[in-house]
Formats: C-alpha cells, structure tokens, sequence
C-alpha cells in the first residue's frame, strides 16, 4: 500500500514539475524520468535568474514570445527527440553565455 501511494505522489510530483516546464514554452515529451525533470526545472531557473540577473525581462524574453527584446535571454529550444540531459548541457551553456552577454539598459 505505501508503496503505491509513494507512486502516486511521485507520479503527481513529475506532472506538476512537468507543467511548470510546459507553462514557461519547454517541451516535454512524458518520456523524461522524474530525476531528468527535476533537473531540467533547475537548469530552466537558473537560466531565468541569470537573465533577471543581466537586466532582461522574462515575461518578453521567452518561447512563447514572437519578439523578445533580446534572443539571448530566450532560454535555448528543446530540439525534437533531444534527450533531456543533452537540451539540460546546452541551457546550461546557454546560461554560462549570458554571464559573458552585456547587460541591459533599464
């Protein structure tokens, strides 16, 4: 019983984590492990509080924006059937890019 219920509540962790990458514009295929999505979030945050960081806004800088004031602050997009701990290394080197990016003006 307690092991289903510790299914259970990993299951709904990794739907809710799952959202919160779909909400930002970041695809997810249902077929990463819980780990991978977790880890994913994390390289996703830490992408955006480097952009906040450098000045950038990220209700403009984003997937779902047409026109970001600057594609630099766009996190990168997950290429179809791109493994999850590959797109992971390149928002990581994205987000070490942006330390080298001039700030934004306010």
């Amino acid at each position: 019983m307690a092991k289903d219920e510790d299914q259970r509540e990993r299951a709904a962790a990794a739907a809710e984590v799952a959202a919160r990458l779909r909400s930002r514009g970041i695809t997810v295929t249902g077929g990463e492990n819980p780990e991978d999505l977790v880890d994913l979030l994390s390289a996703v945050e830490r992408f955006e509080a480097a952009v906040e960081a450098h000045g950038g806004d990220l209700m403009v800088d984003d997937l779902k924006s047409s026109r970001p004031d600057d594609r630099h602050f766009v996190v990168p997009r997950r290429a179809p059937r791109e493994a999850a701990r590959a797109y992971i290394a390149r928002i990581d080197a994205a987000t070490a890019g942006l330390r080298r990016h001039p700030r934004q003006k306010d």
